[in-house]
């Protein structure tokens, strides 16, 4: 009987180490798991702030792209219409001096249709002198200025020696004694010499 007590003890006590056993081994995998699970919520808070800094960087990235290509096409289109105008103000550009030489036109047509019936040479020579007064005018609201040769130092900028002759007086040397063609200037720009003789 002592035997029989004795075995049922050892029996208690192997179930007992073995449920134990058990425990342990099921707490184990609950830890495992629970380490399992840390570990994934970890891994996605760290991919996730990243996730969010690609997604920035590809908009901004979209957004200057965006930007480049209007700034090009704008350019594109800012330089066509600079051609475009460069092209009709060589063709059109005279346009503005032309319109305000026309009336001049009208009025040297009239003035030769009256030279056919005048007999007054004299109202003939003050009408034609209108005419030139009303051109020089007309010019000079477009920028074109005559160059003064009347007893001006001789000037290489603006006049052109054709001839050299004595000079009358010694305060006349280098300096311009007649003017054969006249000079002008468009804006203060020369654009066609005086062509003078000057004093030795």
């Amino acid at each position: 009987m002592q035997t029989d007590m004795k075995k049922e003890h050892s029996l208690n006590e192997d179930e007992m180490k073995m449920e134990k056993a058990d425990a342990m081994e099921e707490n184990q995998q609950e830890a495992n798991t629970q380490n399992e699970n840390n570990n994934e919520e970890n891994a996605t808070d760290e991919t996730a702030p990243e996730t969010d800094k690609l997604a920035v960087a590809e908009a901004k990235i979209a957004e200057l792209q965006d930007k480049y290509l209007r700034q090009v096409a704008e350019f594109d289109n800012y330089r066509k219409r600079t051609l475009k105008e460069k092209a009709e103000l060589i063709l059109n550009g005279a346009e503005k001096t032309v319109v305000a030489i026309l009336p001049i036109l009208d009025d040297m047509e009239r003035a030769l249709q009256n030279m056919a019936k005048a007999e007054d040479v004299a109202a003939v020579k003050e009408g034609v002198e209108l005419i030139y007064q009303k051109f020089i005018k007309t010019l000079e609201a477009q920028g074109v200025k005559t160059i003064n040769t009347q007893e001006a130092d001789f000037n290489t900028d603006l006049h052109e020696a054709i001839a050299q002759i004595p000079a009358p007086t010694a305060e006349m040397k280098g300096k311009v004694i007649d003017c054969v063609q006249t000079g002008y200037t468009l804006n203060d720009k020369v654009i066609r010499h005086a062509k003078v003789a000057v004093g030795l």
